[in-house]
C-alpha cells in the first residue's frame, strides 16, 4: 500500500500573490504606453485632453454669458441708484436738508466714476499683439494661434487670441482685462465697493428702523395716512372720512374749538408701513452686503498683485517658480510699491492723482504694452 502525503508551502505565499499581481499589472501598463506612444505626449498634453468638454464650454458659451452679464450689471446699478432715490432721499430730506444735499453730490461724484469706469472696461479693447508682422520683442510662439507673443502675453481661451498683459477674462465685463483696461477694471471695483459702502452707512438708521423696530405709526394698508390723529365719520358707502367741520355748538350757539394733538409720521414709519417700499429696503441690504464682500475680496486680491507689479496669470506663474527656486528667483517688473502703482495708475508724464484718478479720465497707459522696462533697465528709461 503506498501513502503519499501533501505539504503545501503557506510560506512566502503573499509575497508571490503580491509579485504575480504587480507583473500583471505592469504588463497592462506596458501595453497601454506600447500602443498610445507618442513623442509629443507630456503632462501638459494629457491635461488639456482632460480639460477639453471645459474648454468646448467655455468656447462655445461663455461669450453669450457675457453680455447676459452686463445686463445684469446693468439692471441691478439701476435697481440700486433708484431705490435710494425713491427710499433713502425722502428719508433723508426729512431728517436734515444740508445732510442730505451732500449725500447726493457725494453719491453722484461715485455714481459718475461707476458709471465711465464700467463703459470704458467694457468698451475698451484690452491690446492684442499686431498680426501679419514681425515683432522683434517676442518671447515666445503661442501654440494655439500660431504666431509670436511678446512678453506678458497670454492666450485667453474666451477671446480665441492672445492678450497683452492679460490679467483674466472677465464675463462681467464680456472682454478681456489687460494692458489698455485693467486700470479701468480696478477702479470700477474700487468705487463699486466705495459705493456700496456710502448707501450702506448712509441707510443704516433706515435699516434698523424699518427692519428691527419696525414701527408703523398706526399706518397700515387699509388705513389712510391723513386720517391718524383726526376726528372721522363714516359716510353712506361705509368709508371713513376725516370730519371738516364739526356740528357741535356751545351754550352761546358757537362752534366749540377742538385742539387735538396730532401725532408726526416720520418718514421711517410711511416707508415701513409701504410694503414696496420695506421690500426695496431688504433688496438694497442683501445686494450690497453681497456686492462688497465679493468685490472687497477682489479688490484686496488684484492690489496685492499690483502692488508685487504682477497679473493674476503672472501670480500663478511666480509662484511656481518662487518653490522651484525661492533665493534666486525675483519677479523682473517689481519696482516696489509705490512705482507699481504709480505705473498701474498711470501717474506719469506730469499726471496727477486728484485730475486722473479721483475724476474720470481717459488717459492711456505708458507704453504699447509689447516692451516692458524690467528692474534692470536704467532709470532714465521711465516716462517721468
Amino acid at each position: 500500500m503506498v501513502v503519499f502525503q501533501w505539504r503545501f508551502q503557506w510560506r512566502g505565499l503573499y509575497g508571490r500573490i503580491k509579485d504575480y499581481i504587480t507583473w500583471k499589472i505592469s504588463q497592462v501598463v506596458l501595453t497601454f504606453y506600447t500602443l498610445t506612444f507618442n513623442t509629443h505626449v507630456d503632462q501638459n498634453y494629457i491635461i488639456d485632453c482632460l480639460l477639453e468638454p471645459i474648454f468646448w464650454f467655455v468656447d462655445n458659451f461663455a461669450g453669450n454669458l457675457g453680455k447676459v452679464f452686463v445686463f445684469c450689471v446693468t439692471v441691478l446699478t439701476t435697481a440700486v441708484v433708484t431705490i435710494a432715490y425713491w427710499v433713502g432721499l425722502p428719508y433723508w430730506w426729512q431728517k436734515n436738508e444740508y445732510i442730505t444735499v451732500f449725500l447726493v453730490v457725494f453719491g453722484n461724484w461715485l455714481l459718475l466714476n461707476i458709471v465711465f469706469h464700467y463703459y470704458m472696461g467694457v468698451s475698451t479693447p484690452p491690446g492684442y499683439p499686431p498680426h501679419g508682422s514681425m515683432i522683434s520683442e517676442a518671447a515666445s510662439i503661442c501654440k494655439k494661434c500660431i504666431s509670436p507673443k511678446p512678453p506678458r502675453t497670454h492666450h485667453c481661451s474666451v477671446c480665441d487670441r492672445c492678450v497683452l498683459a492679460m490679467d483674466h477674462h472677465c464675463p462681467w465685463l464680456n472682454n478681456c482685462v489687460g494692458y489698455f483696461n485693467v486700470r479701468y477694471f480696478y477702479l470700477y471695483m474700487a468705487y463699486m465697493v466705495a459705493g456700496v459702502a456710502f448707501v450702506i452707512i448712509a441707510g443704516l438708521d433706515l435699516g434698523y428702523q424699518v427692519l428691527w423696530v419696525n414701527d408703523t405709526g398706526g399706518l397700515t394698508q387699509e388705513h389712510d395716512p391723513d386720517l391718524i390723529g383726526h376726528p372721522v365719520r363714516m359716510n353712506q358707502s361705509g368709508v371713513l372720512v376725516p370730519v371738516q367741520v364739526i356740528a357741535e355748538y356751545d351754550s352761546e350757539n358757537s362752534p366749540r374749538e377742538h385742539h387735538l394733538p396730532t401725532p408726526v409720521i416720520t418718514e421711517a414709519q410711511r416707508i415701513t408701513a409701504h410694503p414696496w417700499k420695506r421690500k426695496a429696503v431688504v433688496f438694497m441690504a442683501v445686494t450690497c452686503l453681497s456686492v462688497l464682500f465679493a468685490l472687497g475680496t477682489l479688490i484686496i486680491m488684484h492690489g496685492k498683485n499690483i502692488s508685487k507689479g504682477e497679473t493674476s496669470v503672472e501670480a500663478h506663474i511666480n509662484a511656481s517658480l518662487r518653490k522651484l527656486d525661492k533665493n534666486q528667483f525675483r519677479n523682473p517688473y517689481n519696482f516696489g510699491r509705490k512705482k507699481n502703482w504709480k505705473l498701474f495708475l498711470g501717474l506719469t508724464q506730469g499726471r496727477t492723482f486728484f485730475r486722473n484718478v479721483l475724476f474720470p479720465s481717459r488717459h492711456p497707459p505708458s507704453g504699447n504694452g509689447l516692451t516692458w522696462h524690467t528692474i534692470h533697465n536704467a532709470i532714465e528709461d521711465w516716462p517721468i
